[in-house]
């Protein structure tokens, strides 16, 4: 299967959205706070409709949080996010919080402010393992529904809790892995490799790096000459990677990154220090990632499918919300979930060059069709 690509533009951060959701909560029609027509409100003025899951379409507010724009997997993670939300009539209300697990938490707390959350949709991207408990705890008590993704810790199961739909991530083991047997391939089985990890607090930068010790048990006569964090952001594997440059020189055979853009930094880093011929690699397939693996300049990344994902948690919240969705009768297994992840390199590149957002695998129907199996310890 394909990894897909919505081609809709990616929207400006909406400097006002906040603002805008507290207006929505305070009106009474953004979440039904006032009744729609055909239901019954309680003496107190709820919604027992919208209590129930049964919100009108319209008054449905779809969130999607991650930590920034410059990142193009997060780009494309709203851009999807748009795409669904265009298909169902609404608009995607953008949260961005830099890697600031403070701002991140704020995000969320101005959020929920805004009144009745029963027909409000978060779809959120946690900055770090820690930050998710704090954001399950304040959409459980505002009744909101919420769909995290990547980083939760292990004892922490949507299972317990009736409106966190769902948590899914990638085996990021298996993706450390698959990229690093593409370095050590290309590099013929032998030489020195240097890791570029992630954020340090996130389950997808110590997994994907247990994947390539993992890797490394494989290979005996390839040595990892050093690791460092570059906190998954481009710029800073850039300088990391010059200062790798200088410490092992033409050591360096490979350079194995926990992300795309970290890997884009280390091939800027490369160029400008005049040196070819480094297999390198990353995961999340953004597109100038697939552009310099076609161009042979970049070895192999995996898709976990950017488009997909910032879809996905929006349209799960929209059919839960709306009644579609039973979340109750969801298979455990289902609540915190590996999702489907695909290795390319320059043998199947073009299959992922030009994709689109299929909105079949958006149905209410099918939201789970790319689950692979429940993380392991939820």
């Amino acid at each position: 299967m394909a990894a897909r690509r919505s081609r809709a533009g990616v929207p400006a951060v909406v400097g006002g959205v906040l603002g805008a959701l507290l207006l929505a909560g305070c009106s009474g029609t953004a979440n039904g706070s006032e009744g729609t027509e055909g239901t019954e409100g309680t003496e107190d003025g709820t919604d027992t409709a919208a209590e129930g899951g049964a919100c009108a379409p319209e008054d449905v507010v779809l969130v999607g949080q991650v930590r920034n724009q410059t990142n193009p997997y997060e780009a494309a993670w709203l851009e999807g996010g748009d795409a669904f939300a265009e298909s169902v009539g609404l608009e995607q209300q953008t949260l961005t919080y830099d890697g600031d697990s403070q701002q991140q938490q704020e995000q969320i707390r101005q959020v929920l402010a805004a009144g009745d959350m029963s027909c409000t949709v978060i779809n959120a991207l946690p900055n770090g393992d820690s930050d998710t408990t704090p954001i399950v705890a304040a959409a459980d008590e505002a009744g909101a529904w919420l769909v995290t993704q990547w980083n939760k810790p292990a004892d922490l199961d949507p299972a317990e809790y009736d409106r966190w739909i769902a948590h899914l991530t990638y085996d990021g083991q298996e993706s450390g892995y698959q990229i690093a047997k593409a370095i050590f391939e290309e590099m013929g089985g032998s030489g020195g490799v240097v890791a570029l990890q992630g954020i340090l607090d996130t389950a997808a930068a110590q997994d994907r790096f247990a994947g390539l010790q993992r890797a490394l048990e494989e290979y005996p006569d390839i040595e990892l000459l050093d690791e460092q964090t570059a906190d998954f952001d481009r710029a800073t594997a850039l300088e990391v990677t010059r200062t790798l440059l200088t410490q092992h020189g033409d050591a360096i055979g490979g350079v194995w990154a926990a992300n795309d853009d970290m890997a884009l930094g280390a091939l800027q880093a490369l160029e400008a220090a005049g040196v070819d011929g480094v297999a390198v690699a990353g995961i999340d397939a953004v597109p100038e990632a697939l552009d310099a693996i076609a161009d042979g300049s970049m070895t192999a990344t995996v898709s976990s499918d950017g488009p997909w994902q910032g879809a996905i948690g929006l349209a799960m919240g929209y059919c839960a919300a709306t009644g579609e969705l039973d979340v109750a009768s969801v298979d455990a297994d289902d609540r915190a979930f590996y999702a489907e992840q695909f290795l390319i390199t320059a043998d199947n590149v073009a299959e992922f060059s030009d994709p689109e957002l299929d909105l079949d695998e958006l149905s209410c129907d099918s939201l789970f069709s790319r689950a692979t199996g429940p993380i392991a310890g939820s």
